[in-house]
């Protein structure tokens, strides 16, 4: 089976106040692919089902993510799981759990663990690309300098499908603010066991292959930015939902948040999304072309001249350069391949306004500060 590549995460305490966790990037499959001139051959050899829809191919090429390593249970036992500020829930594959995808990941035993319990409550979680039922326990989960006690976390029993079978994590860890009545994130736990000195964790994400990007707890590193953060207040209870002003494509206002559009910050998506109302024309003001596997490619020797992006929130205007949402892939054979970072979404409008997500195409532009006590984001130059 093909497996894709992902970021993966190792974990560094420090003594400043702050966890660090530096972060690793290595390429995704697709990268390989497109760089050995393979992908096309992979997509033209899936087969057409008789229903008329193709098998679900084992290539997930937009599946990019950010992992580290966390423990669960006394003694501990270390999984990798997938951070995520889209989402709530920490969940584990399980040894419960007897679908496909289970076999092919670290499962989490409860009967070895002397600090778990659980009351046999039953859970489910929808994604966009996946879902998938289990049983609620409760437990210590480790980060490195962290020890989280009586954590709440989901147990896999059913993976429908192949989507979890792919990626590399053995869960996913929730970073989204807590909703009425839903599981209580691992951030929350962490400020009512009063283990932050604030209640702020931060991204610092690089294009760069290895290491260099990270996130932090409990405060923010100034090194990794430069002038101020700009603050933008979220609606509480949300998956770090915000406003966005105004749009401007090369500096020019478009109508598209005339009022108000809708975005999540979302470290689970890997890149940008455009209002679907809206993607087609983004792409032709960028002057994209699709090609033959879905992408929008641009002219690699013109990235420099492709037009600014520009999100107005709270009185802030936040640069996104091209440099930023193009993906530039270098050829076995000394070309180049430069697609868009940016695709539609799939839905398209959240509270009655056109919905974006800021995902890593443009958080990787800007040091991403995610304040849980004062339900806000901040944004600030990358240093």
């Amino acid at each position: 089976m093909i497996k894709v590549l992902v970021h993966t995460l190792a974990f560094l305490a420090i003594t400043d106040g702050l966890i660090r966790v530096p972060l690793m990037k290595f390429k995704s499959l697709y990268e390989q692919l497109i760089e050995e001139g393979q992908l096309k051959n992979l997509l033209m050899n899936q087969q057409l089902k008789s229903d008329g829809f193709y098998n679900e191919p084992l290539l997930n090429y937009k599946d990019m993510s950010y992992f580290g390593q966390i423990s669960i249970g006394t003694p501990p036992q270390s999984f990798s799981v997938h951070f995520d500020t889209g989402s709530t829930r920490l969940w584990i594959n399980s040894v419960y759990c007897k679908s496909e995808a289970c076999t092919m990941h670290h499962l989490f035993n409860p009967e070895e663990s002397s600090t778990y319990y659980s009351n046999g409550e039953p859970f489910s979680v929808h994604y966009v690309s996946g879902s998938l039922t289990g049983v609620i326990g409760y437990d210590t989960v480790s980060l490195q300098g962290l020890k989280v006690t009586k954590q709440e976390i989901g147990l896999s029993i059913k993976e429908p499908g192949k989507h979890f079978a792919r990626p590399l994590h053995d869960g996913i860890m929730g970073m989204a603010l807590k909703k009425p009545g839903g599981m209580t994130p691992i951030v929350d736990t962490m400020i009512q066991e009063n283990l932050l000195e604030e209640p702020i964790f931060a991204f610092y994400l690089t294009n760069y292959p290895g290491q260099g990007s990270e996130v932090v707890f409990g405060g923010v590193d100034p090194t990794r930015y430069t002038g101020e953060i700009h603050w933008v207040p979220v609606t509480p209870g949300s998956h770090w939902q915000l406003v966005i002003d105004g749009f401007e494509i090369d500096h020019q206002e478009t109508t598209w948040c005339s009022n108000g559009c809708s975005a999540i910050v979302d470290t689970g998506t890997s890149l940008l999304t455009c209002p679907p109302q809206f993607v087609d024309e983004l792409y032709q003001k960028i002057g994209a072309q699709a090609n033959e596997y879905g992408d929008y490619i641009v002219d690699c020797n013109n990235l420099n001249n492709l037009p600014t992006l520009t999100f107005i929130m709270n009185g802030a205007h936040l640069h996104v350069e091209p440099s930023f949402y193009t993906l530039v892939y270098h050829l076995r054979n000394g070309e180049k391949y430069c697609r868009l970072g940016i695709k539609g979404s799939h839905v398209e409008y959240r509270d009655g306004q056109p919905f974006w997500t800021l995902g890593d195409i443009f958080i990787r532009q800007f040091y991403t500060v995610f304040d849980q006590g004062n339900a806000q984001v901040g944004f600030a130059k990358v240093a």
